[in-house]
C-alpha cells in the first residue's frame, strides 16, 4: 500500500486543506482491478482531525476493497468564519479524485464517510452538490461534484439541535446559520444516504440523524438508518484499535462497518 498525502489549493483556491490516500495496487489477474473510493470526512469539533483513529478507519475499508482518503478540511482558527471553506475543501477533494482516477486504479463510484463535525460537512455537501452555490462557489461543474452514496456516523446537522452548545462557537463556524441547517437543505438531489449513531451520544444528540432521516424521507430519498442502544461520542470504527476513551469499544456497534459495507455494495 502507498500512502500519499497531497496539497488541493490551487490557483483558485489557497486553502490549507490536504488529502491523504491509501492506495492498494491491483493484484494481478485478478477480477478486482478497480477500487471505489471512500472519502472520510474526519470529526474533530472543526478544531483538528483524529488522525490516528482515521486511519485505521481508512484501513478497516481498505480491507473491504476500498481506495480510502482522509480529508484534512480547514480549521476554525484557519477562516474565519469557517464556512463554506470545508464544503470548498470537499469539493476540491472530490475533484481530485476523479481527476487520478486511472492513476489510482478507481472505480466510477465515489463514496464519502463523514463523522461528527465531519458528519455536518458531509451533510451538508450532500445537500448542496447539486446546487448552483455550491458550483459558483469552487467553479467545479455539478457533474464532477455529484457523489454516489453517503455515510454519517453520528453526525452534526442542525446548529440548534445539541451541538455546538455555545453562541460564541457557532459564529466562528458561520456568520449565516440558517444555511448551514443541514436537515433544512435536503433536496431531491440528496444522493442516498447510510446514518449510524447511539441512542445514548452525550456530546451530539442523536435528534441531530432523525432530524437528517426525517428530511430525507420527505424528499423519498434512499436511507438506512442504525440507532444503537449505547456508545459514547467518537467511536469511529467502535473496537479496541479506537477506544481512546472509557467504554469505546461496542462489539456491537462495530458491526456498523460490515452493514454499510453491504449497503455500499448495492450500487
Amino acid at each position: 500500500m502507498k500512502i500519499e498525502t497531497i496539497s488541493l489549493a490551487d490557483q483558485d483556491h489557497f486553502t490549507n486543506a490536504t488529502l491523504t490516500a491509501y492506495l492498494q495496487t491491483p493484484t494481478p489477474k485478478s477480477p478486482w482491478q478497480e477500487f471505489p473510493p471512500l472519502i472520510i470526512v474526519p470529526g474533530g469539533s472543526m478544531t483538528h482531525i483524529t488522525t490516528e483513529e482515521s486511519e485505521k478507519t481508512a484501513i478497516a475499508f481498505a480491507a473491504k476493497g476500498y481506495q480510502t482518503f482522509i480529508l484534512r478540511y480547514t480549521f476554525i482558527n484557519e477562516h474565519s468564519p469557517l464556512y463554506p471553506q470545508p464544503l470548498i475543501d470537499l469539493s476540491l477533494a472530490v475533484q481530485a479524485v476523479k481527476a487520478h482516477r486511472q492513476q489510482w486504479h478507481l472505480s466510477s463510484q465515489l463514496f464519502i464517510l463523514g463523522f461528527s463535525a465531519g458528519g455536518h460537512i458531509a451533510a451538508l455537501y450532500n445537500d448542496y452538490w447539486s446546487t448552483d452555490w455550491l458550483n459558483n462557489l469552487t467553479g467545479i461543474n455539478t457533474d464532477i461534484l455529484q457523489p454516489t452514496k453517503v455515510i454519517l456516523g453520528y453526525p452534526v446537522i442542525d446548529l440548534d439541535a445539541g451541538f455546538p452548545t455555545s453562541p460564541t462557537v457557532i459564529e466562528k463556524w458561520t456568520d449565516d446559520p440558517d444555511r448551514y441547517q443541514a436537515s433544512k437543505h435536503v433536496n431531491d438531489s440528496n444522493v442516498p444516504t447510510f446514518i449510524w449513531h447511539t441512542m445514548d451520544d452525550p456530546m451530539v444528540p442523536v435528534q441531530n440523524s432523525i432530524n437528517y432521516s426525517l428530511a430525507l424521507k420527505r424528499h423519498h430519498i434512499s436511507q438506512e438508518i442504525h440507532l444503537f442502544a449505547h456508545g459514547p461520542h467518537g467511536m469511529d470504527i467502535a473496537n479496541k484499535l479506537v477506544a481512546h476513551h472509557k467504554d469505546g469499544s461496542q462489539p456491537h456497534v462495530a458491526h456498523w462497518v460490515t452493514l454499510a459495507d453491504e449497503w455500499l455494495q448495492e450500487y
